[in-house]
Parts: C-alpha cells; structure tokens; sequence
C-alpha cells in the first residue's frame, strides 16, 4: 500500500494567471481550496486509495450500532440460559471484528492522507518558492520578503493540516454523519423528519458566523504576514538596528504587530467558539428530542431494547460528527484564505519573461557589443521620475568604459537595464546585435558577469560562494578564481580553509573579504560581459591595489562597464561616461574631460584635491 503511494512521484505543473491580480477578495469560501487542483491532481491514485479507506472506515463505524443491536436482542434478551453464554460470544466476537476492521481501515487512511498532505504541501511550497525566485524586482517593490516567507511557512502549514487532516476527517464524519442519519430516518421516519425540520433552523445563524469567521480568517493571516515582514526586515539589518541602539523600538514595533495579530485571532476564535457551540447545542437538543421519543416508543412495545441501543449509538454518532464538522469547516476556512494568498503568489506574472521564440545570441570572443539607443526608464515604483532620459550609449567588444556621477544619476540603472531586471519604458537595448527582448532570459545573463556595491555572501562555504559563479566548476577552477581576485590567502588563513563555512550573509568576513569572494565569483564565470558596480568601494587601500590588478586582468578581452565614485578607479578606462539627472553630460577619456571643466573635473577637482591635502 504504501509503495503504491510513494510511487506516485509525479509533481503538478502549475500554470499562473497572466496578471497579477489588484483586488483582494474580502474573505476566502471554500471553493478558494480549488485552487490546490493543479497540485492535487497527479495523486489521483492515492485521493482514491484515501477514498476507499475512509468510506470503508466509516461503514464500519456505522455497522458498530447494528452489531450492538443483534448483541442486545439476541445475545441478551432473547437468548436461552443455556444458549447465552455462546451467543454472547459469538456476538462479541462480531463486535470485534467490526473493531478490528474499523482501526485497520482508520490506519491506512490516516498513512494515505498523511502522506498526501505532505507531499501537497511541499509540491506548493517548491512551486510558490520558484515562482517567486523568477520574478522581476519590480514584484519585490510592492512584496516584503517577510510576507513571502509567511506564505511559505505558516499559509502552508494550513494547507497541510487540511489536505493532511481535517479535509479527510470532514469527509469520514460527513459520511457517518450522513449513513447515521439515513439509518435513524430508516428506524424512525416519522421521529427524525422532525428532528430533520428542527436542524434547518440550525443552518441559517450557521451561515452568519461562517462569513465571519472566513473574514477574520483572512484579516489573521494577514497580520501574522505583517509581523513576519517586520522580523526579516530587523533581523536582516541587525548591525545598523544595534549601532543606533533602536533594539528596544524594535522589540516594540514587532511587538505591536504581534499583538494586533493576536487580537485579531482571538476575535476569529470567539466567533468559532460561538458557532461550535450553537451548533453542537442545537444538534443536540434536536436530536434528544428524537432520542425521547424513542424511549416513548420502546415503554409502548413499538420497537425492541435492542433497536433502542442501536438508536442511541447512531445519535451519538450523528452528534459527534456534526461537532467535528464544525471544527473542520473552521479549519476548511483558514486553509481557503491561506490557499487564496497562495495562489495569489502563484499568479503574479512578471513583466519581464523570455519571449516566445528567443533568438540566439551569436558566439563572441572578443567580449560583447552594447547599444542603448534614445532609452528612457521609469521605475514602476516613482513612474513620473524617469531615471533615464534619451540615453544613447555604444560600447565595442573588449572596451571598457567607465560610468561617473553623483548619486541618483542613473548609473546602476543601466545596470539593471541590461541585465534586463526590468524593461525599457522607450527605446532599446541590444546584446551584440540582439534587442534583449528578443533574447532568452538565462542566455542573456549567462553572458553577464556582476560584482555589486553590496557583496552577497551565501551561509555556505567559501569553496560553494565561489562556485556560484560557475556551479559544475572544479575546485581547481575555484580555488584559481580566488587567487586572480587575492582571496586565496586569507581564506587559507581560516580555520577549515575553502571548506569554512561563512555565516549568513558572510557576518564572519571583512567587507573587503566579501567583495573579494563576490569578485572571485564574478571571475569564475568568465563572461564576455563584466559589470563592476563600485567593485573595490569596500577594500582598503593595499587590497584595493591588489584587486584593482586582478580586475584590469580580468577585463582583458571582454567587455567591462565600470560604475565608480571614486575617479582614480576609472582613471584608465577607454572612456568615460559623464552621467547626471538620468543623461549623458559628456564621453571622453580622463585628461580629455578634465581638460574641458564641466561636472566630471569638478568631482575630479574634489576628489584629487582632497588627496592632494591628505597627503600634504
């Protein structure tokens, strides 16, 4: 049995919605679960295996009061004295194999539906979790990693307590619920049409409380995303939050998402708390109406002690599961607006994707040919501030240009632009000879090497950072990687060598030393595209000597883009790109702009003279 569960090793190929949708819906109904079909779908096998095992449970259940009715009357009452001791044998031994099938039946149902609710889950978690990886960073503008995390974690949880639990449990009482109360109408028609009549009128105050419970449900989870937002945001800045002394303002920020997280859940649990018990009182209540009326009937001779027991048994049967109902379309309904937030992660289409038939980049050896032609570009986020305006640019295979300017010029947008992180709002951009539109996603990056402002260093080994740039590299490759950008010593110099692990976010590293393994990445990759944001902003002196001439060897025969504030790193390049306000100011070499003033050899002027004066 189990093997034929595990073998189903299919995974379902979700397909998100075109856009991502604007409007949340005010509270999720269970028809939202529908959403997890895609990932419910290739366990077909095993939904019917769990199918078959719980009907199968539940008749046993169900022919539990039979068996105890034959007990009665036969076993008890109508036997001989001399007949009763092997009768009531005879009748127990039913009695326990109707057991015994009952906790065979309710084992291998709750295995089957265990191991689906686990294996659901993950096949979400795995979808949601890649999904969001493909995505352009204009989604992450709008989208707090922390929200997404909550997603993962706690909206999945839900999903898997009901695939996994209460959606099987539903369905077990549901069909004892519904075969003890047909056998009841069966015993007793003219009792139980009554007690039916009286039950309606259970169902209307029902449906209020459900609509605010899905509410609640909704408005829960959203909060506990809240305070999730709130600790990834804090725990990744945990040196600048300590250096300003703000932990206790943090504490209480959180603190105060938490409590309103809490408030919010206990108003949903108090409108759960209401609605079980309304309607385990008012089931109640009908159904000892119905239990009175047959003791009425055995006291007149209608019915046997026996079909008594057996009524007594299907009305505690029937009010069970009524309760357990209750409690899982509580539980149905939390998983619906977890299942609602899910899909709305899942249906989020990036702006940027591969078109559909890209064109192949041709071979270069030389490095790669650029052109930004008349480029205009809007963040989505600040959409009447253009960062680019009509900007033209050509670079030649194997050049090296440099990229100048104060802050806010738009130089790392270029950046972003021909990596295609985000697309052009005007104009175009082309990749040796192919519109980056046009173009594979993952072919166009391959050819892009970067070494950012900011390191990224992964809680992995210095040998695995490295290997990032090139992940089927030898450790041969790497370790010539970490020797081009000058890290190999000082990672020799750590207490497992390349096989230290680093931390998160490499907390056990100098800046200078996070850049140098960003470089030695960047190096490993060998791309004939480099793009070198304030590479060395982050060394000292003698290191940035050092990797200024590990960087001038990588960038022999590719091209390179530079983007730097401080000139004397820029000072050699081809030529200078003077940037300001989002345009071009001015294009030449060093001594050429300096030669005409203009904004470049006033920041020459500063910052020169600045060192002119150190020095003096």
């Amino acid at each position: 049995m189990g093997d034929t569960v595990q073998g189903l090793s299919l995974r379902p190929a979700y397909t998100p919605a075109m856009s991502k949708p604007t409007d949340r819906p005010a509270a999720a109904t269970p028809r939202s679960l529908s959403g997890l079909g895609p990932f419910l779908r290739p366990y077909r096998l095993g939904i019917a295996l769990a199918g078959l095992f719980l009907v199968l449970a539940a008749v046993s259940t169900l022919a539990f009061p039979v068996a105890l009715k034959s007990l009665i009357d036969q076993g008890i009452v109508a036997a001989d004295p001399d007949q009763r001791l092997m009768a009531l044998r005879g009748h127990f031994l039913a009695l326990f194999g109707v057991g015994a099938a009952l906790g065979l039946f309710s084992a291998l149902r709750f295995y089957v539906v265990s191991w689906l609710g686990e294996r659901v889950t993950a096949d979400l978690r795995n979808a949601v979790y890649a999904h969001v990886v493909r995505q352009s960073p204009e989604f992450f503008e709008t989208t707090a990693s922390g929200e997404v995390l909550s997603r993962l974690t706690t909206d999945t949880t839900l999903v898997q307590t009901v695939v996994g639990s209460s959606l099987s449990m539903g369905l077990r009482n549901a069909v004892m619920g519904t075969g003890a109360m047909a056998m009841l109408v069966i015993t007793n028609p003219w009792v139980m049409m009554q007690v039916l009549g009286i039950l309606v009128l259970v169902v209307l105050p029902s449906l209020y409380f459900g609509r605010r419970v899905r509410k609640l449900s909704r408005a829960s989870q959203d909060r506990v995303a809240d305070s999730s937002a709130i600790a990834a945001e804090v725990l990744n800045a945990i040196p600048v939050v300590q250096s300003y002394g703000q932990e206790a303002r943090e504490a209480g920020r959180f603190d105060a998402a938490t409590e309103s997280a809490f408030e919010t859940a206990i108003k949903r649990t108090r409108v759960r708390a209401i609605l079980v018990g309304f309607i385990i009182t008012a089931t109640f209540g009908a159904l000892l109406w119905g239990l009175y009326q047959g003791t009425q009937a055995v006291a007149a001779g209608r019915i046997s002690a026996g079909h008594l027991g057996q009524t007594v048994v299907f009305v505690i049967i029937l009010v069970s599961s009524v309760a357990v109902l209750s409690e899982v379309y509580g539980d149905l309904l939390r998983a619906a607006g977890a299942t609602e937030r899910l899909m709305e992660l899942l249906s989020a289409r990036s702006p940027v994707a591969d078109p559909p038939a890209p064109r192949a980049l041709p071979a270069t050896a030389a490095g790669s040919a650029l052109r930004l032609d008349h480029v205009t570009f809007h963040y989505p986020s600040r959409p009447t501030l253009p960062s680019l305006r009509d900007f033209s640019l050509s670079v030649a295979p194997g050049e090296t240009v440099a990229i100048v300017g104060p802050s806010g010029a738009g130089k790392s947008t270029v950046f972003q632009l021909l990596l295609r992180f985000y697309d052009a709002s005007a104009g175009s951009i082309s990749v040796d000879g192919v519109p980056v539109q046009q173009a594979a996603l993952a072919a166009l990056r391959q050819r892009v090497g970067i070494v950012p402002q900011d390191s990224t260093i992964f809680s992995t080994s210095a040998l695995e950072n490295i290997r990032y740039g090139q992940p089927d590299a030898s450790d041969a490759a790497v370790i010539a990687a970490a020797k081009a950008a000058y890290a190999h010593d000082f990672i020799l110099a750590l207490p497992e060598g390349y096989a230290t692990f680093l931390g998160e976010r490499g907390v056990r590293l100098s800046g200078g030393q996070r850049q140098r393994i960003s470089i030695a990445r960047a190096m490993l990759k060998n791309p004939p595209l480099l793009l070198l944001d304030e590479a060395t902003s982050a060394l000292d002196a003698e290191s940035e000597r050092m990797v200024q001439l590990a960087l001038e060897s990588a960038m022999s025969g590719r091209t390179t883009l530079v983007i730097a504030h401080r000139l004397a790193t820029v000072k050699r390049a081809d030529r200078i790109v003077v940037m300001d306000a989002g345009r071009i100011q001015d294009i030449g070499s060093h001594d050429e702009l300096v030669a005409r003033g203009g904004l470049y050899a006033r920041l020459a002027a500063m910052q020169f003279g600045l060192a002119a004066g150190d020095q003096a």
